[in-house]
């Protein structure tokens, strides 16, 4: 399944299946490795998007103690 790009979406629906089929512990040890190894890919692809949402969504500005505060980013600043 890493041969095409996956949706975010696509991508925690593709771990949940991964999980479920691991949890059961009837493959062979083989494809339990590659299971995993496609999991933990998934994983860190999904990090990475959650990241990069998050960087648009919340801007950290100085608050006026000068501690660090969230504020919604917009498209003005």
């Amino acid at each position: 399944m890493a041969a095409k790009k996956l949706t975010f979406e696509q991508s925690v629906a593709r771990l949940d299946e991964i999980v479920k089929t691991l949890e059961r512990g009837d493959r062979p040890l083989e494809e339990a490795l590659a299971l995993f190894e496609e999991g933990t890919g998934l994983i860190r692809a999904c990090g990475k998007v959650l990241d990069e949402a998050e960087q648009k969504v919340v801007k950290l500005q100085r608050g006026a103690g000068g501690e660090p505060e969230e504020r919604p980013f917009t498209e003005e600043e």
